[in-house]
């Protein structure tokens, strides 16, 4: 999946691992003041579960956590794209929120042990898409044994 930007001083070609993310991605540029470079490292720095619960949860301090993306962007995303989030979350929405509780946790714990983070999330995916009432103690314990 792509999609070519053109500006006056550039044609920029983009490219994306699903039709999701190109999806979000298009809906992120929609945003004004949020560029093709700012959608990228958000694409880039979360994935598009996390984007869609910020968004649609209204935490516009997981939003911040990404490079270029201050409050006030922040806020206009979730304010401009909230009502357009149920393409990417599903009904589960309070099982996602709990979810990503969870798994924020266990991040945390797991890079204090210093397990590198885009390891740690990939485990914690995994082992959450398998058994999504695993608790914190649970995915740490099984994380560490697979590594």
């Amino acid at each position: 999946m792509a999609k070519l930007v053109v500006r006056e001083d550039a044609h920029l070609l983009f490219g994306f691992y699903s039709k999701q993310e190109r999806e979000m991605f298009n809906l992120l540029i929609s945003v004004n003041g949020v560029g093709p470079a700012s959608a990228m490292m958000m694409l880039s720095t979360l994935n598009l579960d996390e984007i869609a619960g910020a968004i649609g949860s209204g935490n516009s301090a997981l939003l911040q956590k990404v490079k270029g993306i201050g409050m006030k962007s922040a806020q206009r995303i979730i304010i401009d794209l909230r009502d357009k989030m149920s393409i990417f979350v599903g009904s589960g929405e309070i099982s996602l929120n709990q979810n990503n509780k969870i798994k924020n946790e266990t991040l945390n714990a797991l890079e204090v042990l210093g397990v590198p983070k885009k390891i740690a999330e990939r485990h914690i995916d995994l082992l959450l898409k398998e058994n999504p009432d695993s608790s914190v103690e649970e995915l740490i314990k099984n994380i560490l044994k697979k590594l």
